[in-house]
């Protein structure tokens, strides 16, 4: 009987039922194509050798002057810069107290590990850090327990709680002396979309006076975005205030607030996303206009959701611009966006800087005069889900909106999906603004990594092989990420590690723990012959899989592990119906049957038994060591008849 080869259309369509993607890909986790056919994706491994606090929403690499190779890894609670397998807390300093304010500020219970810390007007709320220092021993807790920096439980605008690393042994009302110096670090935000109830949660004027609003509010989920001057930092939290952080080979710094050093002018705050311009203006979108009447040096105006303000190019103060106040001899200024409600994100391709609001997107374009910058509108009719859901590649920018992907090469167009459906019917929208896309270029991917309907926190991504025009997806924790470049690997985030990707063939584990598999497949849709009218009997199956190069060793002897990887061949009687396994006697419980097989490098052939009107097939991994990409196999298979 002549062989029949099994090839099937690359890309995964879930817009469809699956006997009406026959000739294509139903089903997979962990895949990507490769000129059309499916192979298991890249491992990756831990590369720093503790865990960072909070939740990841930013990634941002540079490679200073002296060749050294940083990342910043901003969190809801923590911004990091990571140098090899080390991380340095930067996280700037909001407030810093001491006497008389923080006068034998603690309080101790006996055999209690919780201290209480009484300073008037401290500023943190339930989840801050503060660290101490000066302090001395109190209620049996030494000096050494006391100095070091603590994550604070809030209890009142005047008093907290820390935990030392030992109980008290003594209950005193008062102690630690007269020379404690407290360092508040900025306040923390929440890892998540959060809903907030009661006042000022809801809109204003809805209920009545004095009543709390029974209506949740969606409270934002903290994100940073980054930039670089020469070897120095530029971020802003969303929101919030613009920091700056100057090189130190050390690490022994902190980054400060902008407005902070001492040559600055008129700095924006509430400001949504920071960005330089290639001339090397930095930018601020969506924050506080310039009020040339308010009070110096801050020139504060109202926060206005469509502004984009820039520094001036020019100064002479420092190596980082900081002054934002326009005049007629610099090239400092602002302008209005005329659409939409409020300005999302941007992002910088390679002739303009392309802003989205939330129902429009304008191109920005340096001008070269005393406007300095300009505005065009290039599409009215827009959505976008957040902030981070923007990837370029090869000067095209992506993107996902409320419903669609979208792409720009100078005009906007909807994005043609084959998932479309599958993704957007198992979004979690409330969520959005946390969605991350990210480019991998190497295998020309771009990514959205996003949280299912019935999760938080991201679960799963989507991929569009822009070379290929194709899609996939799969499971994977992962909130942020960053293409090679700097680093020679991808980069991402997860789970308080930041991991390196494309990097082995394994789920890589913290130091010193033995990697775990990737549990990796792809199944087809149903096949048939002649329209399912006649039965097909499967009874041989001749594998065209290559495999990688095993890294993996038996435990007990050394010896390398051949990789396996397991193929199944599935059949079924009706599109309805599940194919399920034989019975103690080997006859098929429902007239379907699953047949799998284990093959190697070195399989040349696996006989099976499979009988019924439709046929799946399906290749899967779940070892240590396995890397495998699949050609065409072939099968045996025959009409068996017209009768069940």
């Amino acid at each position: 009987m002549p062989l029949s080869k099994l090839v099937f259309k690359p890309g995964l369509n879930r817009d469809q039922t699956n006997y009406a993607s026959e000739g294509g890909w139903f089903d997979c986790d962990k895949i990507r194509f490769r000129s059309g056919f499916p192979e298991k994706i890249g491992g990756w491994k831990v590369e720093t050798f503790t865990q960072y606090v909070g939740s990841a929403r930013s990634l941002f690499s540079w490679a200073t002057s002296g060749g050294q190779e940083l990342v910043c890894i901003g969190t809801n609670k923590k911004i990091y810069i990571s140098t090899g397998t080390d991380l340095y807390d930067i996280t700037p300093i909001r407030a810093t107290l001491t006497t008389p304010t923080t006068n034998n500020c603690f309080q101790t219970t006996n055999l209690s590990t919780t201290v209480l810390v009484n300073i008037v007007g401290h500023g943190a709320i339930d989840g801050d850090y503060v660290t101490f220092s000066g302090a001395v021993a109190v209620g049996g807790v030494t000096a050494v327990m006391l100095n070091k920096e603590f994550a604070i439980t809030f209890i009142t605008a005047n008093q907290f709680s820390i935990v030392v690393s030992a109980a008290a042994t003594s209950t005193v009302a008062a102690g630690g002396g007269a020379v404690i110096i407290a360092a508040f670090q900025i306040n923390t935000g929440y890892p998540i979309v959060t809903a907030g109830y009661g006042w000022g949660t809801s809109t204003w004027s809805r209920g009545t006076w004095g009543s709390s609003s029974l209506i949740s509010a969606l409270l934002p989920a903290r994100l940073e975005f980054q930039d670089k001057f020469f070897d120095d930092l530029i971020f802003n939290i969303n929101d919030s205030y613009i920091y700056q952080w100057t090189y130190d080979a050390t690490f022994s710094t902190r980054a400060i607030f902008m407005s902070a050093d001492a040559a600055a002018l008129a700095v924006p705050q509430q400001v949504a996303k920071i960005m330089f311009a290639p001339t090397g203006h930095l930018l601020a979108f969506n924050c506080t206009g310039y009020d040339a009447g308010a009070a110096a040096p801050n020139y504060l105006g109202a926060k206005d959701p469509l502004i984009i303000r820039w520094a001036n190019v020019d100064a002479d103060a420092g190596p980082i611009p900081v002054d934002w106040r326009p005049t007629l001899t610099n090239t400092a200024g602002f302008l209005r966006l005329q659409s939409g409600n409020q300005i999302i994100t941007a992002a910088r391709t390679r002739q303009e800087i392309l802003v989205w609001t939330d129902t429009s997107l304008a191109s920005l374009q340096f001008l070269g005069t005393q406007e300095v910058f300009g505005i065009q509108e290039i599409s009215t009719s827009t959505t976008i889900l957040g902030p981070n859901v923007v990837a370029t590649a090869n000067s095209i920018s992506y993107w996902m909106g409320n419903e669609k992907f979208y792409s720009y090469n100078g005009t906007v167009s909807t994005l043609p999906c084959t998932l479309r459906q599958y993704i957007f019917d198992d979004l979690n929208r409330d969520q959005g603004q946390i969605v991350f896309a990210g480019t991998n270029n190497q295998f020309n991917e771009i990514i959205w990594f996003y949280c299912s309907g019935t999760s938080n926190e991201i679960d799963r991504y989507v991929v569009y092989n822009y070379a290929e025009t194709i899609w996939y997806f799969g499971q994977l924790e992962r909130t942020a990420w960053l293409d090679a470049g700097v680093i020679f690997y991808p980069v991402a985030a997860g789970d308080g590690w930041v991991y390196t990707h494309e990097n082995g063939h394994d789920d890589g584990q913290p130091l010193g723990a033995d990697p775990l598999p990737i549990t990796s497949y792809i199944q087809s849709a149903d096949i048939d012959i002649d329209d399912g009218e006649k039965f097909m009997l499967i009874r041989r199956v001749i594998p065209d899989v290559n495999f990688g190069s095993s890294d993996a060793t038996n435990s007990v002897t050394g010896a390398p592990l051949t990789p396996e990887a397991t193929l199944t061949v599935g059949v079924r009687n009706f599109p309805g119906a599940a194919s399920s396994t034989t019975n103690a006697s080997g006859i098929p419980t429902d007239r379907t049957v699953v047949t799998t097989a284990t093959i190697n490098q070195y399989t040349n052939q696996v006989f099976v038994r499979a009988r019924g009107r439709q046929m799946n097939f399906k290749i899967a991994s779940s070892d240590v060591g396995v890397q495998w990409q699949l050609g065409m196999p072939r099968v045996d298979a025959r009409a068996d008849g017209t009768r069940g």
